[in-house]
């Protein structure tokens, strides 16, 4: 691994997106990446669990940003939570041979000042789920067969959350193709 890296780095010196740090990701080991001492997100359990999940079913696909120190560990800048399943989830581990995928930020960019406002960049700058689309989401999922334990399963979420998205499109859906009194206008 550490020769396809170098491979990664040197083409990366060429690359004309080279001052994209997602241009070169490169797999290091776990014991030379360490947290930042600021992050001041956390993750509730159910969003960790599915984060676990997604990394085990889907892969890595975002890699860690972090920034390279000079004795050649990294500091985490954004990805703590996609590093602790690297590191705790025993079949995650194994399958990336105890090694984590980083993106390093600009070299520029790496004063405490710099990275600690990065670091609420990459946290603020994830969204939030619409409800409304999420119940689209959800009752779309049921008529493509999908039961209620599987979208719960697959998407995070607790019986309860799946049943009140669903019922969200859902109530107007069942009674779509129904005629009613003048009364109800």
């Amino acid at each position: 691994m550490d020769a396809v890296n170098e491979i990664r780095l040197a083409l990366h010196e060429h690359s004309p997106m080279r001052s994209e740090p997602v241009d070169c990701v490169i797999w290091v080991r776990q014991d030379a990446v360490h947290a930042n001492d600021y992050n001041p997100n956390s993750v509730a359990p159910p969003e960790m669990r599915l984060l676990q999940l997604s990394i085990q079913a889907d892969g890595y696909t975002q890699p860690i940003v972090a920034m390279s120190e000079e004795d050649g560990r990294y500091e985490i800048v954004d990805g703590f939570h996609r590093n602790r399943v690297g590191r705790e989830v025993g079949a995650v581990r194994k399958r990336v041979k105890g090694r984590l995928p980083i993106a390093v930020i600009n070299a520029g960019r790496t004063s405490r000042e710099d990275r600690m406002a990065a670091t609420i960049r990459h946290n603020r700058a994830r969204g939030k789920h619409s409800v409304d689309t999420m119940a689209d989401i959800v009752v779309d999922l049921h008529r493509r067969g999908w039961d209620q334990e599987k979208i719960g399963k697959e998407l995070g979420m607790d019986a309860d959350e799946v049943l009140r998205l669903r019922q969200t499109t859902g109530l107007a859906a069942a009674f779509a193709d129904r005629e009613f009194s003048k009364a109800w206008e």
